[in-house]
């Protein structure tokens, strides 16, 4: 899974189809027990091993200033809410968003490729001819930001002590993995089973590199302020608990210059305020207090950007195309708990969203129904299942609704009138059918327990969404409410699972891989805490579709185990879909550079963009 993973209202990132078909081989173009300097999953590189940058960056971007900057994504423990810890790469506690930038990986993504990744501590790495042993040749001039040598030995503790303590989108990856071992300084040998996926490896290279040194005397899965010993771009600065951070830039950094990071990584300073209040967050913008922001709130978007600095010049207000990935955002009802677990009560809740009347009244027109948890990319099922698809699904057919042999199921078009009639009387009737009685104002079972499903919530934006859907299950005799949490409350729930009802959105990625998917849909997930698999699905069937992503060894085949999949999700309706956007709703002080257009399979400003001295000055920020 790629690393950038939303967790919270409207928080889509993604648009555009996925990559044309590349019919090859996995890593057809690199040869067995010949160091090269990148891997790629399907097809040929597009930089050569001479590259000297990327072409979506600006090689000559001048290094400094400061952007105050509101991360519109995190990943593992992060929360852009508070924190109570400075490492994000265990389950407990919360940490701040981009921590990750004080640490280097083996390799580093490029953002124009969809599946590329290219070295960074690694000079080069060798693949064995099953494909089961990959040897990294590290930089010698890898250096800890104490000026030690970084190490093969660091890199070997760091892939044993994730697989043993790490984050579970950590571990999970590093699941076949048997061994890790430093052969000597320079050199890193990892060994896996056989088992693991054809992708495995792409995820396990941009994990953060750790120091040995600073975790053995310091415990890993303690939450604390200290901060870690890293080697990246970036150093942990002042630190407020819970209310700021700032990252600096290490002047010295020891990869300033290599090809992964020329042009990257140029502000003197990104500091990131926290707010649990959207609104707050808000105000600090337009105060300038926060310099750049992403809008998840189409009210705010469309009404909101009226203040002074937008209309004298000071503040832009713009879009920015989507990346080309697949977008998820759907609702789980969480199947840990009893009254989920007939697919006819989850059909009848999906029954009760009224999407239209939403675009029309809180969304002021913007976003599109999802259909898919694959949604706009060549993942998603089409009409009926192609001979190719019925050749996976065939033999799981006792396991699967029949409902996945038909056309691909779309969610249903409401009336817009916020109470539809027709497709109320629709949703009661499959409460009926599934042995829920009405009995006054609610629906009971044998026993005469009400049908409950609460929405969990941690902001009044999520709130006003809900609230609609919650007064149609009302109407249809569902005990239904909203709690709204604290930040901290929302993070522990959704990692432990305690919740009826849950929202996500989430990247997958370019070329979803099998580690990315089990995270959210495989059994091995369901009961473990730190997952995506918010509604605990455990579906031999679906594991298998999984596994058969995993062994893909064309993008054809990826899209074939996918599009198979996406079926049976869609029948299954363990996570029903909402919707999306397909651009980036971004504004900011006038105070930036950057290169247009922006990469097709990322948005990091604040590595991208520089600080531009003119163009403060201009409006009184330099």
């Amino acid at each position: 899974m790629d690393r950038l993973s939303r967790r919270g209202f409207l928080a889509v990132t993604g648009a555009a189809a996925a990559a044309p078909l590349l019919p090859h081989r996995l890593f057809a173009a690199t040869p067995s027990n010949v160091p090269v300097h990148g891997l790629s999953a399907f097809g040929e590189l597009k930089y050569a091993p001479d590259f000297t940058h990327f072409d979506y960056v600006n090689a000559e971007a001048p290094k400094g200033g400061q952007m105050n900057f509101q991360p519109p994504n995190w990943t593992f423990n992060q929360t852009p809410f508070t924190f109570n810890t400075l490492n994000s790469l265990t389950l407990k506690g919360e940490s701040p968003p981009r921590t990750e930038l004080c640490f280097d990986t083996l390799m580093e993504r490029a953002l124009d490729e969809p599946d590329a990744v290219y070295g960074l501590l690694a000079e080069t790495v060798t693949v064995s001819d099953d494909r089961n042993i990959f040897t990294f040749k590290l930089r010698p001039q890898a250096r800890w930001q104490d000026g030690t040598p970084l190490t093969a030995d660091d890199a070997a503790f760091s892939y044993n002590l994730f697989k043993d303590k790490g984050h579970p989108d950590l571990a999970l990856p590093l699941r076949d993995l048997t061994e890790a071992t430093a052969v000597d300084p320079a050199t890193l040998k990892l060994v896996f089973n056989g088992n693991q996926s054809a992708q495995n490896i792409l995820s396990i290279v941009v994990m953060p590199i750790v120091s040995k040194a600073f975790y053995t005397v310091n415990d890993f899965e303690a939450s604390s302020l200290t901060p870690p010993l890293g080697s990246g771009p970036y150093r942990l600065g002042k630190v407020m608990a819970g209310r700021s951070i700032v990252l600096e830039r290490v002047e010295d950094y020891w990869g300033r210059d290599l090809p992964v990071r020329k042009g990257l990584c140029n502000f003197d300073r990104i500091r990131i305020d926290f707010y649990s209040e959207r609104q707050a967050a808000f105000e600090a913008f337009k105060k300038g207090d926060t310099t750049c922001r992403e809008e998840f709130t189409s009210r705010v978007w469309a009404t909101g950007y009226d203040f002074p600095a937008i209309k004298d010049g000071r503040v832009i207000k713009r879009e920015f195309p989507g990346e080309a990935w697949p977008q998820m955002q759907a609702v789980a009802l969480n199947q840990r708990r009893v009254q989920f677990r007939d697919v006819r009560v989850r059909r009848a809740i999906s029954l009760c969203f009224d999407f239209e009347w939403s675009k029309r009244a809180l969304f002021f027109g913007s976003y599109d129904r999802s259909q898919s948890t694959f949604e706009r990319s060549d993942f998603k099922a089409q009409g009926m299942p192609s001979p190719a698809e019925l050749a996976l699904l065939e033999p799981l057919r006792a396991d699967l609704p029949p409902e996945v042999f038909g056309e691909a199921i779309m969610q249903p078009v409401s009336d817009g009138s916020g109470r539809d009639r027709k497709l109320l009387s629709q949703a009661a009737k499959l409460l009926a059918e599934a042995g829920w009685k009405r009995q006054g104002n609610f629906v009971v079972n044998d026993k005469g327990g009400r049908l409950a499903a609460e929405f969990l919530a941690n902001d009044d934006g999520i709130v006003r969404l809900y609230s609609p859907w919650v007064e149609n299950l009302k109407a249809i005799g569902v005990d239904a409410s909203i709690r709204l949490v604290d930040a901290t409350q929302y993070e522990s729930r959704q990692s432990e699972f305690d919740f009826d009802v849950n929202m996500l959105a989430v990247n997958i990625g370019a070329t979803p891989t099998f580690d990315s998917l089990q995270s959210l849909y495989h059994s091995r997930a369901a009961k473990r805490p730190g997952t995506r698999n918010y509604p605990g699905t455990e579906s031999p069937a679906v594991d298998a579709l999984i596994d058969k992503a995993g062994q893909a060894k064309s993008r054809e085949e990826l899209v074939t185990a996918l599009n198979a999949l996406d079926r049976v999700l869609r029948a299954r309706l363990d996570w029903i879909p909402t919707y999306y956007l397909a651009n980036h709703r971004a504004a900011y002080w006038d105070m930036f550079g950057f290169k247009e257009p922006k990469p097709d399979y990322g948005f990091p400003v604040e590595t991208l963009w520089w600080f531009d001295e003119a163009k403060a000055k201009a409006i009184g920020k330099a």
